[in-house]
This record gives structure tokens, C-alpha cells and sequence, in this order.
């Protein structure tokens, strides 16, 4: 038991490490940058001009490929694996202020958030070092080698629900402004914490929906044993693209992607870390 104790009690003292915090903060202004790449790429989609996979990895080789790109490109690699070491704190410490099943579900949800950002460092290692990074291509590979079993086609049936669950589950968190409660609002003036408010509305609805339309894709890929209706994010952004009233659709989610990269900035300075 007391072995127990101090363990938590040296995770404890991590996670309120000053330099793990501003390790954190500088993340989110990588984490920013990444979804103003993005926002510009699904634009680039819906105005049917030629662009990389329209998700992240594309967004990271894009600017990779500007000048000190690569620079800028490890940097992200570093905030976001401070990120994920945050939340697997959080996952396994934190989340004091919730009780019961709140706790219990916050630190759930600190622990699929340290996966994304580990995923996220860990594309952005690949990008630096030249490796390749078509996450859309690599995906269809495997979902096809996975679809050649009726138990694959299950599973991938199953993660495109979870896909869909989750981006319904950030609309939601969007529209009804929980996003608020995790920033310092009372350092925030009126005019900031309006800022912060809209775009963090606009950018949650805007990421839940292409997260949402990309693992419904998922599923017709499952049910319909279509490998490249799985390529992740980049087609689903074409595919609403081609639909009736999907540009005007498209250019409204590349703005609310945008926005959030935006709202991410705020993040780095008043997000409670």
C-alpha cells in the first residue's frame, strides 16, 4: 500500500513539474499550428486544387517543406509527447476535483487523449526523419488486410463506429461549451473569453464532423468490403466534397478546423495544466 502511495506521490510531483508545464503549453502551440495546416488543406479540397492527405500527417509534411519546416516539425514531436506524458499523468493521478464516476471518466478520457498525442509525436518523428507518412495509403493496407477475414471486418466495422462515436461525442462537447470549464476563464477578460468561447465552438463541431463522416466511411468500408473507402480523413473530405451543397459544407469545416488551431493558442496560455 505504501509502495502505492509513493508511487502516486512521485507522479504527483511530475505532473506539477514547471517544466513539464510549459513543455505542455508550448504543444498546444504546435497542436495549433498542425490544425491551421490542416484547415488550409481541406480548403485546398474544396476548392478541388491538388493537395497531400488532408489530415495531420499531410499538414505536418507540408511544413516540413518550408524553410526551418523541419524544425519547427521535431519541435511538435517534442510538445506533443510532453502532452501525452500530462495526460498519462492525468490518467493514472489527476483528475482530483472530479469525484466518483466523474473521476473515473475524466481519467479515461486523459488516456485516449495520451494516445492521440503519442500518435501525433510519433507522425511528426516520421515526417522528420524522411520516413513515409502516407498515413491514408497505409491505412487502406491495412483495413484490406484486415477485411480478409469476417472477425477483421468486425473489427473494422467496430472502429468505425468508435470513430463516428467520437466525433458526435466532440460536436456535442462543442455545442454545449464544455471546452470553458478547463480554461482559466477568470484570468480571461470579456473579450477574450468570447474568443475563446466561439472559436473553440466552432472548432470542436468542425473536427467532430469530419471525424464523424471519416468513420461512418469506416463502416461502409466494413459492409461494404471497400478498403479505399477507408483512407481516413483526406477522403472523407473529398467525399463530402462531391456531395450536393459539400463544398460550401467543406469550406465551413476547413474555417472551424482553422479556428481551433486558433483556439489552441488561447489554449497554451490559460488551459489549466
Amino acid at each position: 500500500m505504501s509502495l502505492t502511495r509513493n508511487a502516486e506521490a512521485t507522479a504527483a510531483r511530475t505532473a506539477d513539474s514547471r517544466w513539464l508545464e510549459l513543455l505542455a503549453r508550448a504543444g498546444f502551440i504546435g497542436y495549433g499550428i498542425v490544425h491551421l495546416l490542416f484547415g488550409w488543406l481541406a480548403l485546398q479540397i474544396a476548392f478541388g486544387n491538388s493537395a497531400d492527405d488532408g489530415d495531420q500527417s499531410g499538414a505536418l509534411r507540408t511544413l516540413a517543406a518550408q524553410p526551418m519546416g523541419k524544425f519547427l516539425v521535431i519541435a511538435i514531436a517534442v510538445g506533443m509527447l510532453a502532452m501525452a506524458i500530462w495526460q498519462a499523468l492525468e490518467a493514472a493521478v489527476g483528475h482530483h476535483a472530479a469525484r466518483g464516476n466523474d473521476r473515473t471518466k475524466e481519467r479515461v478520457i486523459s488516456a485516449a487523449r495520451t494516445v492521440i498525442y503519442l500518435w501525433l509525436a510519433w507522425t511528426a518523428w516520421k515526417v522528420f526523419s524522411n520516413a513515409n507518412s502516407d498515413s491514408a495509403s497505409q491505412q487502406e493496407e491495412l483495413t484490406a488486410r484486415m477485411m480478409e477475414s469476417t472477425g477483421g471486418r468486425w473489427l473494422v466495422g467496430l472502429a468505425g463506429l468508435v470513430l463516428a462515436g467520437i466525433g458526435v461525442g466532440m460536436v456535442v462537447y462543442g455545442a454545449k461549451k464544455k471546452f470553458m470549464k478547463r480554461l482559466k476563464t477568470g484570468e480571461m477578460n470579456a473579450r477574450t473569453t468570447q474568443l475563446a468561447r466561439r472559436l473553440g465552438m466552432a472548432g470542436y463541431i468542425s473536427r467532430g464532423s469530419a471525424f464523424a463522416v471519416t468513420g461512418l466511411l469506416v463502416v461502409l468500408a466494413a459492409v461494404n468490403y471497400d478498403p479505399e473507402k477507408a483512407r481516413g480523413l483526406d477522403a472523407a473530405l473529398r467525399t463530402l466534397r462531391d456531395q450536393p451543397f459539400g463544398t460550401i459544407l467543406l469550406i465551413l469545416i476547413g474555417l472551424g478546423i482553422a479556428a481551433f488551431g486558433v483556439y489552441c493558442f488561447l489554449q497554451s496560455r490559460y488551459r489549466k495544466v
